[in-house]
């Protein structure tokens, strides 16, 4: 169904001259009638972002906090879907800030009410946040939780009964299991090393069924960074398997907290290969009529690929605070790695004379040489190292290898940025320097436009900001610190913490808390947000809300940044550090910086809002860095 602009346009009109005269009816009449405050900053980025629509170009439109930057971009995006008769895609950082966009008093809400607006928005979730039915079959016969016992026990009746699939209705979201904490989800939810393509239950999976509703929004698709490079880099391969792109054509993409793009586009082109997954798709291969020296080719790679994952289980080192482990520089790797890609390329020639016999199935055919097709591939990337990241993984005694593409400007820049059309990329921290080049070569951007506005908030004003010094590694100073802090606040304190194991050491050590204490992992992570929004004496804990936490109000009074935010010493960044002249400068300092501006953004979100806080520094900081940190903050401490 076509969907009516909210302003009339006749045919010999211009669109983009209404569209202007409406926003600016928007914003200097219609929103100031029913109360909301008139920004000059707001009304300066939405007539900067006309010409990104105009033009059909990549705009950077970094806009502090507190500059109504979402309620811009997605008034653009909807009248620009309705003129294209295309949805609009707004990618966010992760599955916390759709949440955030799409909750009852947040801004498409705020649209539809004050403008008088109906939106079809539908979101489509990354593939971790729905059930996996195979995963939850094992988990419910050999895991003893009650949790897992109820998801099974609310499963619709059509999935393993006789129900009809007439009277479907959506299922299998993680939202739905809030009860759920995080490890008993791992235990359920899908995961990379699900083949989905072969799976029998595919066609009653709420993942699966889900993906009919949300393609056929007419205005709005919201998804994560994840979820949209997922679609970008399986396009073509999904085309070839019979089946339909994860995303439908569309007008625009807005890329919402777009400078974390590169680590979901990394994460994409990641592959992983299980020491199980190649021997289970041979094992359905061996099931036809293939040739006997086809069966030996296979016998020789079982045996290469379970000796090659033995000893990298014997050589990997351990990561600390990770199940990551490093894989060293080893001749003895690199020479079954490469006997394994040769086995692999070996077999690949096989199948193409065993297709010409029609004794293999063509589903298995299919399955096999998409398979092997992945393997070969990573293998490459695996033995050219420079161009890969690498590393190894244990989890509920599965090894895997895990491949990432060190680079993927290339890739981007021709499969995504080299097409017209309007992407806008925005956040409160887009450059560095007020410099957007780094962002951009990062992402294969070669043309863009770009602006910067400062937040209207007076912070001096509005904030109490300290940097209290604690000695190195003491955890029972600073844990003490914050949890008088916290009783000073009455609760209304949101803890941030540099890692998950940093989070879950405090969880061990804080007793006795007379407030209620929301430790992420605990529960669904929106849920747990919910419940700190409500109660307004309470304490929300976490690694991962540096970026998107949208709580006004007195629910949010003060922040205590636990841990400066370094990034981890996991593979990732030690490659990214191995390729820079100056690691500390280039990429330890910057990504630090950076969050530490998100973090402190999530306290003052209204001009009514008032607040404190808390970074908790290491003695033995350096002058040089200690003053970096103090030319990004709001105010003076």
């Amino acid at each position: 169904m076509l969907q009516t602009l909210p302003f009339p346009v006749t045919k010999d009109d211009s669109f983009y001259d209404k569209l202007s005269e409406w926003i600016g009816d928007v914003f200097y009449d219609i929103l100031p009638e029913k109360g909301f405050e008139l920004r000059d900053e707001q009304i300066f980025m939405a007539f900067q972002l006309e010409k990104a629509f105009k033009d059909k170009e990549v705009m950077f439109a970094e806009a502090g906090v507190g500059t109504g930057k979402t309620l811009v971009y997605l008034l653009y995006a909807l009248c620009y879907a309705r003129y294209t008769n295309k949805p609009a895609i707004i990618s966010c950082a992760d599955e916390t800030l759709i949440e955030q966009l799409v909750k009852e008093e947040g801004d498409i809400q705020k649209i539809k009410e004050m403008l008088g607006i109906d939106i079809d928005v539908r979101l489509a979730k990354y593939h971790d946040q729905y059930l996996c039915l195979k995963k939850l079959e094992t988990a419910v016969t050999n895991e003893d939780s009650e949790g897992i016992d109820r998801v099974y026990d609310e499963l619709p009746k059509f999935v393993y009964g006789n129900g009809s699939m007439a009277s479907y209705s959506p299922y299998g979201e993680r939202k739905e299991y809030a009860y759920l904490n995080d490890e008993d989800w791992s235990k359920v939810g899908w995961d990379q090393l699900q083949n989905c393509f072969t799976c029998d239950k595919r066609h009653r999976c709420g993942q699966t069924l889900s993906r009919d509703h949300y393609r056929k929004s007419t205005d709005l698709i919201i998804c994560s960074h994840d979820f949209f490079m997922e679609h970008v880099w399986t396009k073509e391969k999904r085309k070839r398997e019979g089946q339909l792109p994860l995303l439908p054509e569309h007008s625009c993409v807005v890329f919402d907290e777009g400078h974390l793009l590169e680590i979901s586009a990394q994460k994409a082109l990641t592959y992983k290969v299980s020491e199980t997954a190649l021997a289970n798709v041979l094992e359905l291969l061996m099931a036809n009529q293939v040739r006997e020296e086809t069966l030996y080719i296979i016998e020789d790679l079982i045996d290469i690929n379970e000796e090659f994952f033995t000893l990298l289980d014997v050589l990997s080192i351990p990561v600390e605070g990770s199940n990551r482990y490093e894989i060293p520089e080893s001749d003895d790797i690199i020479s079954l790695a490469g006997k394994l890609h040769q086995k692999v390329e070996k077999l690949e020639e096989n199948l193409v004379f065993e297709a010409e016999l029609y004794t293999i199935n063509d589903y298995d055919l299919k399955v096999t040489e998409e398979y092997l097709e992945q393997l070969g591939y990573s293998l490459s990337l695996f033995l050219k190292n420079r161009q890969a990241v690498t590393w190894f993984e244990e989890n509920q005694d599965t090894k895997t290898l895990v491949i990432m593409p060190r680079l993927v400007q290339d890739i981007l820049g021709e499969e995504v940025f080299s097409k017209k059309m309007p992407y806008i990329f925005s956040s409160a921290t887009l450059s560095d320097n007020k410099s957007f080049d780094y962002l951009a070569e990062s992402l294969g951007i070669k043309d863009y436009s770009s602006f910067s506005v400062a937040s209207p908030f007076e912070y001096d004003e509005v904030m109490d900001l300290s940097i209290p010094v604690f000695e190195s590694g003491n955890q029972m100073d600073k844990l003490d610190y914050s949890m008088n802090s916290i009783r000073d606040n009455g609760g209304r304190t949101l803890v941030l913490f540099q890692s998950k194991e940093e989070l879950l050491w405090f969880k061990k050590h804080a007793k006795d808390t007379e407030f209620p204490f929301y430790y992420e992992g605990d529960e669904e992570i929106s849920e747990l947000v919910k419940k700190f929004q409500t109660n307004e004496e309470s304490v929300l804990l976490s690694y991962h809300l540096w970026e998107g936490l949208d709580i006004p109000g007195d629910s949010l009074k003060n922040v205590i940044i636990f841990s400066l935010p370094f990034p981890p010493h996991d593979p990732v960044f030690q490659a990214k550090r191995q390729a820079a002249d100056q690691p500390f400068e280039q990429v330890d300092l910057p990504y630090m910086l950076l969050r530490l501006r998100q973090g402190i953004g999530r306290l003052i979100r209204t001009s009514d809002d008032t607040g404190s806080i808390h970074i908790l520094t290491d003695k033995q900081l350096t002058e040089d860095t200690l003053s970096k940190i103090l030319a990004v903050l709001p105010t003076a401490p």
